[in-house]
């Protein structure tokens, strides 16, 4: 009952001081004008000059608590409440009890309201009732003006008293409902980001220990608006509220800060924190249903706490935390990153390097490297994959790996993709024509570029304009494009292909590796991620691993390139276990075109010694 009660109430947010300071100015200015104009309707009334100049006296004498040095804002609050309650206790004395007076507790009670502090409407029913009770006692005709009351003044003491209480649940109700209105997300029925704040600043005022925040961004959000359309993306918040709310504990705070930004304020430090985090991955990673269609989700978490905060400011725990959440989104989304010192910094580098990328393929800093793919029966190339790398003129050589993810997030790898599928099919071409026989070109497309509208036809005009075959070109896209709308992925794959081009699965193993989904892709290519080749030979379960997955590919009717072959051995398992292709240092790193042998060198297979494999 008392839970229920509580929830009924107002949640007790506290006015900001400066818009507290303005509401109370005006209420000490109303009591004291009130206080004077009742000694003065005193005197009208037939009062002695010393009653009237009691009675304005008494009505002003709480407000001199206003003025208190260092008095706090429930006793300025009471003061001028207690004057306002003394002038409606007055103004009925010196009407002689006439009902029309007893209007005046009303107005009062929506005065004291503006406070939005429940003290001064206990206030006021108390006043209300004693006084009729007690003075309606001693002298009925000062209070009321019916025999009824006269005989039962304590009775009619609860009677007004009930209809204070009613105006006082009235105001109590409307100030729940704006507190609601302006506290919660209209969408989600979650805590908007003023009720965070204000939730963590309740945690860091009232305990000793850490608080902590994890902020929660999803990943690739923008894609199921622009795929779906705002009412599927809608429902997916929705949905994902429902699934926060069910996998954090009853003490944590979960709250929507706008667009597909989610917060959990819980009262523990990061490890408790983190512990919340795993649970909201785990509860996301089941698919969503979206209008009747499945929809993988992912998200991004960043979690802070006031142990590495270096202060105890919202302000900071939430900066911090939001930091985490990029830093996770920049090593590969999906993901949950602690906050560490320095972050700050390095999100202000990655910010500068963005701008910087900005420039690079106009100002001429990005080069395409080539990396030959071999045939493993033969050991002889058949192709080429084209990598890009970024010359900065201050920083040097800059890692793929540094930019490429930036470039998807701010959106320039689509122009930066472009230009390497130009570079690579006109080199292509040109190599083509020298070697008298088709060379192979593989292109990585990214998640972004296969979302534009105008890739096909991007496609088309390149091949066009280098006067290379379709069919010599190979676009890879990882298995990320699978965890978004998979009829729209398929359907523009399957242009692309129409094409006459081959489409690559690539970094398989890493990703949303379905079966069913692998056989409605229009692939002609699987490549076996480098992580896995990496262990190929260390023990019988790796082998048996990259087996199953050549296996898997000539099921499907795939070619199959084995990324990152590093050593002889690893060369000679995969001949052994039929894989058709590889890639890796061993056969010749990523150099510029004018660097690769006009004659590759032939990597004849190896012998490999038999490894178990279970």
């Amino acid at each position: 009952m008392l839970g229920r009660l509580r929830r009924w109430l107002p949640e007790g947010r506290p006015l900001p001081d400066e818009v507290w300071q303005r509401r109370h100015t005006v209420l000490l200015r109303l009591a004291a004008v009130q206080a004077v104009a009742i000694g003065v309707l005193a005197l009208l009334r037939d009062w002695s000059p010393a009653a009237a100049l009691a009675a304005s006296a008494a009505a002003a004498y709480p407000l001199s608590f206003c003025l208190l040095p260092g008095a706090s804002r429930t006793l300025r609050a009471a003061g001028t409440t207690a004057s306002l309650l003394a002038t409606s206790v007055l103004l009925v004395h010196v009407a002689d009890g006439l009902t029309e007076a007893h209007f005046h507790f009303f107005v009062v009670v929506g005065l004291v309201s503006l406070y939005q502090d429940r003290l001064p409407f206990g206030l006021a029913l108390a006043v209300v009732v004693l006084h009729h009770g007690a003075v309606g006692t001693l002298f009925p005709h000062s209070v009321f003006d019916h025999d009824a009351a006269f005989r039962h003044p304590w009775l009619w003491a609860c009677v007004h008293g009930g209809f204070v209480l009613a105006a006082s649940l009235a105001n109590l109700a409307s100030w729940r409902l704006n507190e609601r209105q302006g506290l919660h997300d209209p969408l989600t029925g979650l805590a908007n980001r003023t009720r965070l704040v204000q939730g963590i600043v309740a945690r860091l005022a009232r305990r000793g220990g850490q608080v902590s925040v994890l902020f929660l961004d999803l990943d690739d959000f923008k894609d199921v608006n622009d795929t779906r359309g705002h009412a599927a993306g809608d429902e997916l918040l929705v949905t994902i509220a429902e699934r926060l709310r069910a996998c954090t504990r009853e003490d944590d705070e979960v709250g929507r800060l706008g667009g597909d930004e989610f917060a959990v304020v819980v009262d523990g430090d990061a490890d408790e924190a983190a512990a919340v985090g795993e649970r909201v991955l785990a509860a996301l990673a089941e698919p969503i249903d979206i209008g009747g269609r499945p929809l993988a989700v992912h998200v991004s978490i960043g979690v802070a706490d006031t142990a590495t905060a270096g202060d105890r400011r919202p302000g900071t725990l939430l900066r911090n935390a939001d930091l985490a959440m990029y830093r996770a989104k920049a090593l590969g989304k999906n993901r949950l990153v602690r906050y560490l010192p320095g972050m700050a910094e390095a999100a202000q580098d990655e910010v500068d390097l963005l701008a910087d990328l900005s420039l690079a393929t106009s100002s001429g800093q990005l080069e395409v490297h080539y990396q030959p793919t071999v045939d493993l029966s033969d050991g002889r190339t058949t192709g080429y994959e084209a990598l890009v790398r970024w010359h900065h003129p201050t920083r040097g050589l800059v890692p793929p790996a540094e930019f490429i993810p930036q470039a998807e997030a701010g959106g320039q790898v689509v122009e930066i993709g472009a230009w390497v599928l130009e570079q690579a099919v006109r080199q292509a071409a040109v190599w083509s024509a020298e070697a008298g026989r088709p060379v192979g070109m593989a292109v990585n497309l990214s998640p972004r570029q296969l979302d534009d509208d105008g890739v096909v036809a991007l496609v088309a005009a390149t091949l066009a304009d280098a006067g290379l075959p379709a069919g010599q070109l190979t676009l890879e896209v990882t298995e990320g494009v699978l965890l978004r709308d998979v009829d729209r992925v398929v359907g523009r794959l399957a242009a692309l292909r129409e094409l006459g081009v081959r489409i690559a699965i690539d970094d398989f193993g890493t990703g949303y590796s379905s079966m069913s989904y692998l056989r409605r892709l229009p692939a002609d290519v699987l490549k076996i991620d480098r992580s896995f080749v990496a262990e190929l030979g260390s023990d019988g379960r790796s082998t048996t691993l990259v087996a199953s997955m050549i296996e898997l590919a000539r099921s499907l009717g795939l070619e199959v390139v084995a990324e990152g072959v590093e050593t002889a051995r690893q060369h000679a398992l995969l001949g052994d276990l039929a894989c058709s292709h590889a890639q890796g240092h061993l056969f010749g790193r990523p150099q510029p075109a004018h660097d690769v042998p006009a004659a590759p060198v032939v990597v004849p297979a190896p012998r490999a010694e038999p490894v178990a494999t279970v």
